[in-house]
């Protein structure tokens, strides 16, 4: 555990130095092709940093936050778009912080609608009274539905996102002293899927595929495809880049040979979209289910794809077992002040 630590502090030195570089090459260089292969090396040597780790809640972060989101923010910013490209130029302090870690800054005009959506801790009680609920169904599943069992992982994977998600925010909040946009908007009051995925799953992420990939892809098809079904293909390759994404950050946590299954995921959402798109553009209004229909067949069917292509790779890695043992190891070294392996702990869940 000793050794993980070490390498979690030589991966985010690194991550830090290279970051004063970016800043560095923005003031000097003009936003183009010159100031992209500048920061070319640095996109690369995020993409490999995880694989220096390989504990779960460590080498998960530091793939989530570097190697994707931090690679393409750094994509955009060798273009002047994207978070961290302002006028004037973010403080170094700031384009730290946006650069490696899943947050936004609202602009001063913005905060009054921002802060309306800010969740306070009692918002979370009922969803960690449910997470602890959960947890003690664990202790069963050998006796409960695989298909319970699998939505008791969903739960527990986007809690912990959600949980994640806001505690950085709210690091980076307290520490830069701005207000942020938020990371999730209900996504089980999502009416449809081009919902669920556009406006209330993971924001952060929605926001940085939007200008790497939709926007590129839209230019790329206009010359191909009809204007009014340009956003199609668009929607199509985004949902593409996000699963290859996720297949390098599956590869960064089990070292395992990609199965292609989180590609296939992604792909068939993409494609439902498309479809969704396809069919409000033909019928407008008079395809319009009430909310309580639309929320339903929506969580039904990302939860019904989820069960088939996305968790059945992700079980193969053991997060859960993985993620309890090193909690356990954490508890350990704030108990006794020694570092032990999380293999050396029994998970009491399992």
């Amino acid at each position: 555990m000793e050794g993980e630590v070490h390498n979690l502090i030589l991966d985010w030195s690194i991550a830090l130095a290279s970051l004063l570089y970016c800043h560095g090459v923005g003031r000097f260089i003009a936003q183009g092709t010159t100031r992209f292969f500048a920061l070319f090396p640095v996109i690369c040597l995020f993409l490999c940093l995880p694989l220096n780790l390989h504990s779960m809640f460590f080498c998960g972060l530091t793939s989530f936050f570097i190697s994707w989101l931090g690679s393409f923010k750094l994509i955009l910013f060798a273009f002047g778009k994207g978070p961290l490209s302002s006028d004037p130029p973010l403080p170094l302090s700031h384009f730290i912080f946006t650069a490696c870690l899943p947050i936004k800054i609202i602009p001063n005009q913005e905060k009054p609608s921002a802060v309306k959506n800010k969740k306070s801790p009692r918002d979370y009680a009922p969803r960690i009274l449910l997470f602890i609920v959960t947890l003690n169904a664990y202790s069963y599943k050998d006796r409960i539905h695989p298909l319970l069992a699998t939505c008791l992982y969903a739960y527990y994977l986007f809690f912990m996102l959600e949980l994640v998600l806001a505690l950085t925010a709210s690091l980076a909040r307290t520490v830069v002293g701005v207000e942020l946009e938020p990371q999730f908007d209900e996504p089980h009051h999502a009416t449809s899927v081009q919902n669920f995925w556009g406006k209330r799953w993971n924001l952060m992420v929605s926001s940085i595929l939007r200008p790497t990939v939709y926007h590129p892809a839209r230019a790329i098809f206009i010359h191909l495809v009809p204007q009014r079904w340009v956003s199609v293909p668009a929607v199509f390759a985004t949902f593409l880049v996000s699963g290859i994404v996720h297949e390098l950050i599956f590869y960064h946590l089990g070292r395992l040979a990609p199965t292609w299954e989180f590609t296939c995921f992604f792909v068939i959402q993409g494609v439902c979209v498309g479809i969704e798109i396809v069919i409000k553009k033909t019928m407008g209004q008079r395809f319009q289910p009430p909310p309580a229909v639309a929320r339903t067949l929506t969580l039904s069917f990302v939860m019904l794809t989820s069960f088939w292509l996305f968790f059945p790779p992700f079980l193969q890695i053991d997060p859960y077992s993985r993620s309890c043992r090193e909690i356990m190891a954490f508890l350990g070294f704030l108990k006794s002040g020694q570092m032990r392996s999380p293999t050396e702990y029994a998970c009491p869940l399992m």
